[in-house]
């Protein structure tokens, strides 16, 4: 198996079933069907060979495994360049996990131009695998950039009656960040003639220019976490976009920021990296405090749910510049996590929404006594999202705690404040829509979830449970890699502050 390309065959597995969608020819439903037919299969054949990535790891090497490298501009020195980390490798299981999923949950959903929705799925899975993969910093770059366009279309062709002021205020606000990160991008392949991320890392980049490169690739990534106050275009995106446009905007896009700031900006500018720290964690305790109190006085699920992503992800942002193991697993978990669990939960608010037309809260009440089921699973993982112990959000959250205590016990505690105030508006969401008296009319002879449903539901909860009550299955693999990374930190900054000052 070591011989083989197994990243190249994930990354454009997808790619080959859109193009087989794109050929497909006939009456609108007999196109419909065969298009929803083979983005399925395309999409769980993709995370069946994903799974050989993590059975072929060896989670004791802290390098980059299974490179596949061939020549791509020679002259210029980029290559097109993939192999996986612990850091990265359940990224790209989190992708090929989440699409099936999304494909299977607008089946019915989705009746307008079920053909081109397909293909722009496929696309993004193609894309955001490759993001994860890339080993040469202008492949990656194309990667993370061009996520933005199925997203974009995602978002504009099949989302709600606001979608295209949604979906340009997604698309300028990642623009300009990104437009930032391209100069920074090319002042680094002229100070290190190479675009290679492996040469990268052990390139130590002039103490002058360090804090223009961090401020640049942070301008990107703080977007797509989203930090505060660079976060409003997400409520927007995930209330207009389709279901399955938002489980996949919340469970991978919001983790290409994450990523990116543990791949580049803390190994390739350590100095800039700790000297903009206290402003992370400002922003990030801020965050976590501000929109956990404005998710409390959401009407609409999901802006609820979109306000509870940038909580969330402020704990991510704490955990990452630690630089303590615990914290910067921790981050990692969390990620993961959330990636399962806020699909999910976007899930929970699509099936009434599919029943109902509307997101209101006000809207509900008294569900449980007509779905017992669609209770019991929105319940599982509203107490995953709070952190119960048993669930994979606990062990993140307590890592990050554990790590952001070991720099200052005041980040920790103001970071604990989320702790306190996510059970707040999320189970004010839960007494909501499911306690209560059933009053109106029309939701009397609302249904419970269907066997496809469950089906869309089993394998999320399945994750949850098994990252919370076995979460080294997930840390082991990745600690080599997170120890190197800190390591490598440590031995470029020290590199840094000891290098002469350039003339």
């Amino acid at each position: 198996m070591n011989d083989w390309p197994l990243l190249s065959i994930v990354t454009f597995l997808p790619l080959l079933g859109a193009l087989f969608v794109l050929t497909i020819r006939g009456d609108a439903a007999v196109v419909a069907r065969n298009a929803r037919n083979v983005a399925l299969l395309t999409t769980i054949a993709t995370f069946l060979v994903s799974l050989l990535i993590w059975v072929n790891f060896d989670p004791a090497n802290a390098d980059f495994q299974m490179i596949d490298q061939a020549r791509w501009l020679p002259g210029f020195a980029i290559s097109y360049k993939m192999g996986v980390d612990g850091i990265s490798l359940f990224f790209v299981l989190l992708s090929t996990f989440l699409t099936p999923i999304c494909i299977l949950s607008a089946w019915d959903a989705i009746q307008l131009r079920v053909k081109e929705y397909m293909i722009a799925f496929l696309v993004l899975e193609t894309l955001m695998v490759g993001m994860f993969c890339a080993l040469d910093l202008v492949l990656f770059y194309s990667f993370f950039e061009a996520v933005l366009i199925p997203m974009f279309l995602i978002i504009g062709v099949w989302g709600g009656q606001r979608r295209i002021y949604a979906a340009f205020k997604f698309f300028l606000y990642t623009l300009l960040g990104s437009v930032l990160m391209l100069l920074a991008v090319l002042q680094m392949y002229f100070d290190a003639h190479t675009t290679d991320i492996q040469v990268l890392l052990t390139h130590v980049f002039p103490l002058a220019i360090q804090p223009w490169l961090w401020l640049a690739f942070f301008a990107s990534f703080a977007v797509k976490v989203p930090m505060w106050p660079v976060h409003t275009w997400l409520p927007d995106a995930h209330v207009e976009a389709p279901t399955a446009g938002s489980v996949i905007l919340a469970g991978v896009l919001l983790k290409m920021g994450g990523y990116g700031f543990l791949r580049f900006s803390l190994p390739m500018f350590p100095q800039a990296t700790h000297y903009f720290m206290p402003m992370v964690f400002t922003l990030s305790i801020i965050a976590v405090i501000y929109t956990s109190l404005v998710a409390l006085v959401q009407k609409d699920m999901k802006k609820l749910i979109a306000y509870s992503s940038v909580a969330h992800m402020g704990f991510v942002t704490i955990g990452i510049f630690t630089l303590q193991t615990q914290g910067v697993e921790g981050a990692i978990f969390q990620m993961l996590s959330h990636g399962v669990v806020s699909g999910a939960l976007f899930l929970c608010v699509g099936v009434i929404y599919d029943r109902m037309h509307t997101r209101e809260i006000a809207r509900y009440g008294g569900l449980n006594s007509r779905m017992p089921v669609y209770a019991f699973m929105f319940m599982l993982f509203m107490l995953a999202s709070v952190g119960l112990p048993g669930t994979s959000g606990f062990v993140g959250e307590f890592l990050v705690l554990m790590g952001a205590f070991q720099i200052s016990s005041w980040v920790a505690f103001f970071a604990a404040i989320g702790v306190i105030l996510c059970p707040a508006y999320m189970l004010y969401l839960y007494r909501r829509v499911l306690f209560g008296k059933l009053v109106r009319e029309d939701l009397k002879s609302i249904l419970d979830l269907s066997p496809r449903e469950i089906m869309l539901f089993a394998p999320l909860l399945l994750v949850v449970i098994w990252m919370g009550i076995y979460p080294s299955s997930f840390l082991g693999p990745m600690h080599a890699s997170v120890a190197k990374l800190i390591n490598n930190y440590q031995l470029v900054k020290t590199a840094t502050d000891t290098a002469p000052e350039a003339p």
